[in-house]
């Protein structure tokens, strides 16, 4: 099988950004203070009334029905309104939870942050993804979980220099591109923010149900619910708040400490009338084993970080449900 790279990604992508600009040049005009005249005598010709009616008849149209991805059952997308709170260790943890769960699901990964992809280094895998016999890319494996990611078409130092279209036709790309078999559930770790992104996926993919991460901090929960509030202006409906760095208990002394604050995301899920469901404390072995490549879901499976995650994955499955029927 052939290897799909970095820059056989990025020659695509500008192949089709290309189309996208020879598409929409129009007559071509002539530089120059004549050009300029002319072109305010068109504007200033042109009839208000045809010009509301061809904006009306653009509006009517709408936005593109999303197309599901082919073997995927349900999308469950990661998100948080602020970087730095534990979004893409929550992901992955959240799929594992989910597979841990119940071992007879089927879960994939799918890491959006296309500027810094932290799947790769969170599930221990390397190496260019192979195609199928129908240029698909094959996803790569580790604890039972298929992923993909743009990590694994560049360098690890490698940064990625592109304009919000080329990223986007990447994000559809690692959605639609791939071979991700029969999957119940393929969960996406999303970029921080309520960017170009956000809107791609939730526009194109039937998303089943958002999981909004932040911790208890006020700075962090601004955001959270920016985020949480874009995601309900897109009608993807909100699964819950999980309340990452609840706690941190001191290993000597088991003193508690709420160094970001105390029940913060739990006061906003309420607020919001959304569910919370549930919390993950800050502690050494979930920094540690994520830095392994070995979460701690599977590293450490018997240990209360290991419950706090898949208590949220059991409240993500039954939130799935409940928004199901």
């Amino acid at each position: 099988m052939a290897q799909f790279s970095y820059s056989r990604m990025s020659h695509l992508l500008r192949l089709y950004g290309h189309k996208v600009q020879v598409s929409r040049t129009g007559t071509e005009i002539k530089p120059g203070p004549a050009c300029c005249v002319q072109l305010a005598r068109c504007q200033r010709s042109v009839d208000s009334k045809a010009l509301q009616e061809r904006q009306r008849q653009q509006m009517a149209r709408g936005l593109p029905r999303p197309k599901p991805i082919a073997g995927v059952k349900q999308v469950i997308v990661v998100a948080s309104g602020k970087g730095g709170v534990g979004k893409s260790t929550t992901a992955v943890n959240l799929a594992l939870g989910i597979l841990a769960n119940d071992p007879l699901k089927s879960v994939g990964l799918l890491d959006a942050d296309v500027y810094g992809p932290s799947i790769p280094k969170l599930m221990n895998l390397k190496g260019n993804p192979e195609l199928s016999d129908n240029n698909l890319m094959i996803p790569l494996v580790n604890y039972g979980v298929p992923c993909m990611s743009m990590g694994f078409l560049v360098d690890d130092v490698a940064p990625i220099v592109w304009r919000g279209l080329m990223v986007m036709s990447a994000v559809e790309r690692l959605l639609r591109q791939v071979d991700w078999g029969s999957l119940d559930y393929l969960v996406v770790d999303m970029p921080p923010g309520t960017g170009d992104v956000q809107l791609s996926v939730t526009q194109n993919v039937p998303v089943a149900g958002a999981v909004i991460v932040s911790t208890p901090q006020d700075i962090a929960l601004l955001d959270a619910r920016r985020g949480a509030e874009m995601f309900k202006k897109v009608n993807v409906p909100v699964l819950g708040l999980v309340q990452n760095m609840s706690v941190f208990q001191c290993p000597r002394c088991n003193h508690r400490t709420h160094i970001f604050g105390s029940d913060g995301a739990r006061q906003l899920a309420a607020a919001m009338t959304v569910e919370f469901l549930g919390d993950v404390p800050l502690h050494l072995s979930i920094r540690e084993t994520s830095d392994r490549g070995q979460p701690v879901v599977v590293s450490f499976p018997d240990s209360p970080e290991a419950e706090a995650y898949r208590k949220v994955a059991s409240a993500v499955v039954r939130r799935l449900e409940e928004v199901n029927t």
